[in-house]
């Protein structure tokens, strides 16, 4: 992992090292695939807003939606093109056997990890339980990306962070709309 910061070089090399074992090596292309283009979240997003009693469940849906769509314009649109980072299996070619197709697009930051967070935080702030659930699906599907070498530990804590703020923005959003009306 020559060339990349510490942190990631070892962090990655302690994944690809250690963690690798048969059940795993089925586990999280599956829960990669939960992220992909923000699949579950989407439909998470969808049927809230569909199925959710008025208010209640279904703000949260139309918020989880528009934390993902910010998340969408912040990283996927602005910040990769911006940055232009390599993926690792890109940096480091032969270094492990991709257990997925190779992704396009640049790694900076983790896709999977915005909307992950992005929706797991909007969740977490309108019910605790449901949104701790959320939170480890969303840290999971995080992990995966950098199991799977399709993107750096950075890139990964990154996304979250931004999706993190991408959810607090949508609720603190919708907070400050719903007092301006009263």
């Amino acid at each position: 992992m020559e060339g990349v910061n510490p942190f990631d070089g070892a962090v990655m090399s302690w994944v690809q090292e250690t963690c690798h074992n048969p059940f795993f090596d089925w586990l999280f292309p599956t829960i990669t695939y939960l992220g992909e283009g923000g699949a579950f979240w989407i439909a998470l997003g969808v049927l809230l807003v569909i199925f959710g009693r008025k208010g209640g469940w279904r703000v949260s849906g139309i918020l989880l939606l528009c934390a993902m769509l910010l998340g969408l314009l912040m990283g996927e649109l602005a910040l990769k093109n911006l940055v232009c980072r390599p993926r690792p299996f890109q940096d480091f070619p032969g270094y492990t056997q991709l257990l997925i197709p190779p992704p396009s697009g640049f790694s900076f930051p983790s896709g999977h990890s915005c909307s992950s967070f992005a929706a797991a935080t909007v969740v977490f702030a309108r019910d605790k339980r449901w949104g701790a659930g959320a939170y480890i699906l969303a840290t999971l599907i995080a992990f995966s990306r950098v199991f799977l070498f399709v993107h750096y530990p950075t890139d990964v804590l990154c996304g979250a962070a931004l999706g993190m703020l991408c959810g607090l923005a949508a609720e603190r959003g919708f907070a400050f709309l719903c007092r301006e009306k009263a």
